[in-house]
């Protein structure tokens, strides 16, 4: 059997159907069904409800995607254990905003350095929006926060502990960040964000009653508004040396400090963990924190 037969399976598994299926890895929807009947000729079987429109797998086709994927994983890694040349390929990454204004450009630019050859399509979303695509396999890996629930089928890499602060415009009064969060209009983080329920969660937690005057979902957008003093907002801290405006007041949220944990979230039948593996690798070391080592 041939590995791109197994390939194909899987990206119609991925992407819901056979035409979504061609169009991801570039055949015709009649190359993907020769595939698919090449598949199920050599094990004397059917994959697929092709009563259902689209076709769907049925109990014996999803049988086989699972030792498919394991296969595709493992032909990977044999391929990049024998090989001493820089990793290449395309790698679908997703970000949260944070990492893009903070670690993420630092890693992106030792990772072009090391493998040259290796193509990144970068996509930015809140953690929620990424957290899809992983599962459906139209992104192989993203940057995200913590999961609360992760979801079967997704491994979790942490890499470093993120703090939360509350800004506020400079000159603003309050001294503690009850006081400042309690007496001036909030801004939100969008509260399907999985930033924004931990925000929230910890407000409830602390009995902190808010006046919310508007919902962002970008913390650049949130930073500029509380800098032209429309309010004070709680809001993550961005990874490495990226300060918040000067004309910001910046205070921890809680004592001791809220924190989140980021990491890496992919399939854990992933064909490209290798490049995962790589990328790991330089976000633990620039991050510094020796918890997730």
């Amino acid at each position: 059997m041939e590995l791109r037969y197994l390939k194909t399976l899987v990206a119609i598994a991925d992407h819901g159907g056979f035409a979504a299926a061609g169009n991801a890895i570039g055949l015709t929807q009649s190359a993907i069904s020769l595939h698919v009947k090449a598949v199920e000729a050599e094990l004397g079987i059917k994959l697929f409800d092709r009563s259902r429109r689209p076709p769907i797998l049925n109990p014996q086709g999803s049988a086989l995607l699972s030792q498919a994927r394991e296969i595709i994983t493992l032909c990977s890694k044999l391929k990049d254990a024998v090989s001493n040349q820089p990793l290449s390929g395309v790698l679908e990454l997703g970000a949260i905003a944070t990492v893009l204004t903070g670690v993420l450009p630092a890693a992106l630019v030792i990772m072009q350095k090391t493998h040259p050859r290796l193509l990144i399509k970068l996509t930015s979303g809140l953690s929620g929006e990424l957290a899809g695509p992983v599962y459906k396999g139209q992104l192989d890996v993203a940057i995200v926060a913590e999961p609360i629930q992760l979801a079967t089928g997704l491994s979790w890499h942490p890499f470093v502990r993120e703090s939360l602060v509350v800004i506020a415009p400079i000159g603003t009064q309050g001294e503690t960040d009850r006081e400042l969060l309690e007496s001036w209009p909030f801004i939100r983080f969008k509260r399907h964000a999985w930033a924004g329920q931990l925000i929230d969660s910890r407000l409830q937690d602390r009995g902190i009653h808010v006046k919310s005057s508007m919902e962002v979902d970008s913390l650049e957008a949130i930073s500029v508004m509380v800098s032209h003093g429309l309010g004070v907002s709680v809001v993550p801290q961005r990874l490495i040396d990226t300060p918040f405006p000067p004309n910001l007041k910046v205070l921890p949220f809680g004592d001791p400090p809220v924190r989140r944990v980021v990491g890496l979230i992919e399939r854990t039948s992933n064909p490209k963990t290798h490049l995962v593996k790589a990328l790991y690798q330089i976000l633990l070391k620039l991050s510094g924190n020796a918890e997730f080592v």
